[in-house]
């Protein structure tokens, strides 16, 4: 089964043009879905991506990341 990235294009702290092809690099056979994600919340203060159904938090892109790969290794 392939990974699932979701990943919200409007939330001020989350970059799609820089996030997505660092997760592309983690997972190059990971499905995609851009959009929203009613995390907005959060979207606002700290950087998010939805791995597997799972919310994923951190104050930065690159923590964020490494979270995701941490994730993925389970």
């Amino acid at each position: 089964m392939a990974n699932q990235f979701r990943v919200c294009d409007e939330c001020k702290m989350i970059n799609i043009k820089t996030l997505v092809p660092k997760l592309k690099e983690i997972d190059p056979d990971a499905e995609f879905e851009i959009g929203c994600q009613s995390y907005c919340g959060i979207g606002f203060k700290k950087s998010f991506a939805v791995v597997n159904g799972r919310y994923l938090t951190a104050l930065t892109e690159e923590q964020l990341l490494d979270k995701v790969k941490k994730h993925l290794k389970r």
